[in-house]
């Protein structure tokens, strides 16, 4: 029998990714002017008022509260009638220096020690688990019904900053799928699509809702439908649920409507509810905190063996205790969709010979010391599209610092194809 399944996205001006960028921001600034920074920094936005809290271990100094501005202006609160606005919010500093007792069991050598002394003695960060997952339901091996809703809430901010067909678009949205599954896991229709956009207040209620509507399926929705390859095309269908703004009007929103913190949206961020996720976020977090640069890494791996066919669906589970380089485990399900004469614990075996997820090891073979991860805090850290650009920052004293040739989701890379296909004579 067929059976439903729905994944939700949010946009960058939802409150708690509002949090999430300016987190991301501070990390990006902080190993901008020290590579080596070690950070973990939250933030909580509401009502006129940003409040920065964390641990930081670092040479830089920052001018936080201007990188916080900038970050919400760059997003789109610019007006007073937002009740939020990055000129004039306050923005409260509570970051302090980070515990020496953490630090120890990261930090055990100098940074002059050799690749081989360096992943040994680097620890993790913190314990926990950590999940990766890919499927080859979709081109870049994300779940369907959460590429959609990404999908759904990107086109949607161009027409926001575009400001021509719909020119009453406010920041802060979510979007939600439902796709009807066959026995067999494949997708066969589009269910039902939710689309709440916050929005200027421009009518009365009814005739307010009745535009939005009318505009989200005959201006949005088709867009997103002519950008998807032939397959999900065929998906959309006449007999779609739409709610548009199902509670009504939409008028107060982002942070004044709802407080924002750091590392709420974890499912939005990763696989949509699909396969499984280990609890920690990411956002505010350096590499060396596994529960970031390992959630890379095993999506990295996922992704690689999907691609290299050794299986249509891949679930990835590594663990670590705090201060100790190699993993407690490694853990792989296939679903039952192994196109390999192995069992999953052989598959895992075989994925130890050419993974290396020791965390210092992580790092540098996904450069995660690089200042890159803004980017990610807004539609998904996964199925993201590698690529390399250069970012300017500024410092404290005003001065900008140019960074070239940067490499952004490096996990998203399909470099180990080839050797995963030696390896399992595919």
């Amino acid at each position: 029998m067929s059976y439903l399944f729905t994944s939700e996205s949010v946009s960058e001006g939802h409150p708690d990714k509002v949090a999430d960028q300016i987190s991301d921001a501070l990390i990006d600034n902080f190993l901008a002017f020290d590579p080596n920074s070690k950070v973990a920094c939250e933030t909580l936005v509401t009502t006129g008022q940003v409040v920065l809290a964390g641990e930081v271990k670092s040479n830089a100094y920052l001018d936080v509260q201007d990188i916080a501005r900038r970050v919400i202006n760059g997003i789109g609160y610019t007006k007073g009638e937002y009740m939020f606005n990055g000129d004039s919010c306050g923005v409260i500093s509570a970051i302090h220096e980070q515990s020496p007792d953490i630090n120890q069991g990261v930090d055990r050598v100098g940074e002059d020690a050799d690749f081989e002394t360096r992943a040994n003695s680097q620890g993790a960060g913190d314990q926990g688990m950590m999940f990766g997952y890919a499927t080859n339901e979709t081109e870049n091996y994300m779940p369907l019904a959460l590429d959609l809703a990404h999908a759904i809430l990107k086109e949607l901010s161009e027409l926001r900053k575009e400001n021509g067909a719909i020119n009453y678009l406010r920041p802060d949205a979510k979007s939600q799928v439902t796709i009807e599954y066959s026995d067999d896991h494949k997708p066969i229709r589009i269910d039902s699509i939710v689309v709440s956009t916050q929005h200027d207040d421009f009518g009365s209620e009814e005739a307010m809702l009745a535009k939005i509507r009318k505009d989200i399926i005959e201006i949005l929705i088709p867009k997103v439908k002519a950008k998807q390859k032939r397959e999900i095309q065929d998906l959309f269908n006449d007999q779609i649920k739409y709610h548009v703004n199902p509670t009504g009007k939409f008028v107060i929103g982002g942070p004044h409507g709802d407080t924002g913190l750091t590392g709420r949206k974890i499912i939005v961020d990763t696989y949509g509810g699909k396969g499984a996720h280990g609890g920690g976020a990411f956002s505010g977090k350096d590499p060396s905190k596994v529960d970031r640069s390992a959630a890379y890494a095993v999506r990295h791996i996922a992704k690689n063996l999907v691609a290299a066919g050794v299986a249509d669906e891949i679930l990835v589970q590594v663990s670590y205790a705090i201060g100790v380089a190699e993993p407690c485990g490694l853990y792989i399900n296939t679903y039952g969709t192994a196109k390999v004469n192995l069992t999953d614990g052989e598959i895992a075996k075989k994925v130890q010979k050419i993974f290396d997820l020791r965390p210092y090891a992580i790092e540098k073979n996904l450069k995660l010391r690089n200042p890159i991860y803004q980017e990610t805090a807004s539609y998904g850290h996964m199925g993201r599209d590698y690529y390399v650009a250069d970012k300017t920052f500024r410092a404290a004293n005003g001065e900008e610092k140019t960074i070239k040739d940067l490499e952004f989701f490096t996990w998203e890379k399909l470099d180990k194809v080839d050797e995963i296909k030696k390896e399992f004579g595919i």
